[in-house]
């Protein structure tokens, strides 16, 4: 019998239940975001972030924990304990000491034999410990006197599980104590190099690793408590698994112990000047930023800033075709980004694409938060942001109405700034595309394990200016390493190899780069956001928020109105994006994209990659579940862009001849685009 190791993780699928990261893609050919990073990685090949950032990993999102001193000491004491008792476990279970061996299988022959005369490691002993499932049950007795979330596994489950593991542990270690042992099968991309596979050794090791790892989201999957508990128990098991990897550590990493040798040590020079680096910035390199200029080969379409204020600037860009649709497109993108995501560079921009297809198109580009607009809350982004600059986009082309589209959070100020001016009787859109825009927020994805009560309280007791306290700003960089956690092998743990061990400069990305670009927001603002929508969903019920002084009526929204979803989306789920269709009154569509969250949204048509799923002939209204729309719509190759300017050549007007200035009399051209607000860095 032979075995074949991995983490036993599946191809994404589509499900009723919240995103799964054992079930997400680490690899995928059609390469959504976080493939494209992995596989950028493995080409040229994040620890915790080391001094100067604000959080560690995911702590954008996570509740503080902060007992007095009887508690802190009580804490203590457990921990110490859990690891006595690891340890004791270990012991007692027989597990293996790194020892030098005369025979490639000497070590793993003596653990099948329970040989305990090798020379002891204590490194591998943690390490062994560390990952041992019976040495981590006996570790949690040492918690019971916290009041943890109820959780258990059902006794019948437990006991197949266990005999399981057992088998699967038993051939490991026949297989290893074979006379001449061969090295397992891995099918993990962390160990594809040929060193894993050269010794027997280090490729058994990575076995066991991935056997446990196996193991251990395996019995994720039998708790048996609510979906809340267990998404947040897959996401410290996840984290875990993650950093644990033999790959993470140069003792037990045989491809980089390759890379010291061949480099006579320049590999761990260089990667100690990484590690400095990243620790003196605050969060891991994913790419080579020294290879982008904001303005020079990122965000350099051509256009005029035509407007600002404290909290963006607005651009007017350049018409490239002789006549342009008469009412033009207002983009918004998401605050807590750069708005170049949809300007990256010529072949694969949005704004490009818009223009060349006779699209008059003007772009939000918001101020990165700063001392200046720190009391800034949701009201004034709606009031002195997205209905602000509806305006003057209005007030510069001389149209009554407008077409707009808003990204990710730039969606939902969108929508609800459409819905506050319907309640003053204004109606200034002709159209609005969503793009991976959540309305509804029932389902929020894998970010749900950072919401609750409690964290929301602390954001805004700490810098949301709640009681009379002083307002705070919300890190960019800690937004950036909550999403990095998010995918912990594919951006974090691979650069820590990349750079660190192996003493390698990142590859040059321009949406890693982008990715990094992080902004910040005032604190009052993220705090609203944080209440309203993620932990209250409020957002979607009728009359149940004032803002800007109106009521919230998403069903005030009655124009036509374009809705994309990506299918691999772990930030905004696809079936979330659909929840906005029964919120919504005027006539929709509905498209959903191959890939994730921005690689579903920045897919050319040029290059003619990925899919996506639409219903040929626009029913007057679309089915109220997800699942219902997607048995009726049919996969087409390629990019949804055509798709969507085809959607909105109908409500673009005549064609026109466009203006020989940007701006007006009232709005002159200010500064060239990108403008200044872009290239502030956090």
């Amino acid at each position: 019998m032979s075995l074949t190791y991995g983490t036993g993780r599946g191809k994404a699928h589509v499900s009723n239940s919240a995103p799964r990261a054992d079930h997400l893609p680490l690899n995928q050919s059609f390469g959504t975001y976080r493939s494209k990073a992995g596989m950028t990685a493995s080409q040229r090949s994040s620890t915790t972030p080391g001094a100067g950032a604000s959080t560690d990993g995911a702590q954008s999102f996570i509740p503080k924990f902060t007992p007095d001193a009887a508690g802190m000491q009580q804490m203590l004491d457990a921990w110490t304990q859990a690891w006595r008792s690891a340890m004791d476990a270990a012991q007692q279970s027989g597990m293996p000491q790194w020892g030098q061996a005369a025979q490639p299988g000497a070590f793993w022959q003596g653990l099948a034999n329970g040989a305990a005369n090798a020379a002891p490691n204590p490194a591998q002993a943690a390490f062994n410990a560390a990952m041992n499932p019976a040495a981590m049950r006996s570790a949690l007795g040492a918690f019971e006197g916290f009041k943890l979330p109820s959780a258990s596994i059902e006794p019948s489950r437990l006991q197949h599980l266990q005999a399981e593991y057992s088998r699967d542990a038993l051939e490991l270690l026949r297989e290893a104590s074979a006379a001449s042992p061969k090295a397992p099968e891995l099918k993990d991309r962390r160990f594809n190099a040929d060193a894993w596979k050269a010794t027997p050794a280090y490729a058994f090791t990575a076995a066991w690793y991935l056997l446990n790892a196996r193991y251990l989201h395996e019995m994720v999957d039998a708790i048996d408590t609510d979906v809340k508990t267990r998404e947040r128990i897959r996401f410290a098991v996840q984290q875990w698994t993650a950093a644990a990897s033999p790959s993470n550590f140069l003792a037990l990493n045989p491809d980089a112990q390759h890379a010291l040798l061949e480099s006579h040590g320049e590999s761990l020079r260089q990667g100690v000047m990484n590690l400095l680096g990243d620790m003196s910035r605050g969060k891991i390199s994913q790419t080579d930023e020294s290879r982008f200029v904001v303005g020079r080969n990122l965000a350099n379409t051509e256009g005029s800033v035509v407007f600002e204020n404290a909290l963006f600037q607005l651009i007017q860009y350049k018409p490239r075709t002789a006549t342009v649709r008469e009412r033009p497109l207002l983009l918004v993108p998401p605050c807590i980004n750069k708005y170049y995501i949809l300007d990256l560079q010529p072949e694969n921009s949005l704004v490009a694409y818009a223009l060349e297809q006779g699209q008059q198109v003007f772009l939000v580009s918001w101020h990165n938060g700063d001392a200046s607009i720190i009391h800034k809350g949701w009201d004034d982004y709606i009031e002195e942001g997205v209905l602000t600059a509806i305006e003057t986009t209005r007030s510069i082309s001389g149209r009554e109405q407008i077409n707009t589209l808003g990204f990710c959070v730039g969606g939902t100020l969108l929508a609800t700034a459409l819905s506050v001016a319907a309640a003053r009787g204004e109606h200034p859109a002709a159209s609005m595309t969503l793009l991976t825009t959540m309305l509804d927020f029932s389902d929020t994805g894998v970010l749900d394990v950072f919401i609750d009560e409690a964290h929301v309280q602390m954001r805004e007791q700490t810098i949301g200016g709640k009681n009379g306290s002083k307002p705070g700003l919300m890190r960019g960089v800690e937004f950036a390493n909550t999403f990095s956690f998010l995918r912990p092998n594919d951006l974090v743990w691979n650069y820590v190899v990349d750079n660190y061990l192996k003493g390698r400069t990142p590859a040059a990305f321009d949406l890693l780069y982008w990715n990094s670009d992080s902004t910040s927001l005032p604190g009052p603002m993220y705090a609203w956001y944080l209440r309203n929508t993620y932990l209250e969903n409020k957002l979607r019920e009728p009359g149940a928020l004032t803002v800007c002084g109106e009521e919230v009526d998403l069903s005030r929204v009655d124009v036509p109105t374009f809705i994309y979803g990506s299918r691999e989306d772990h930030i905004v789920p696809w079936r979330s994006a659909y929840a906005s269709v029964p919120l919504l009154s005027g006539p929709l569509k509905f498209v959903l994209g191959a890939s994730g969250h921005i690689a579903g949204v920045i897919n050319p048509a040029s290059k003619n990659k990925r899919s996506y799923w639409s219903v040929e002939a626009d029913a007057k209204q679309l089915p109220g579940e997800a699942d219902d729309w997607f048995a009726a719509a049919e996969e087409k190759p390629g990019s949804w862009w055509p798709t969507w300017v085809e959607w909105l050549d109908q409500f673009g007007g005549k064609k026109v001849k466009p203006r020989a200035q940007p701006g007006s009399a009232e709005f002159p051209e200010i500064e060239p685009a990108p403008g200044r607000y872009v290239q502030q860095r956090d």
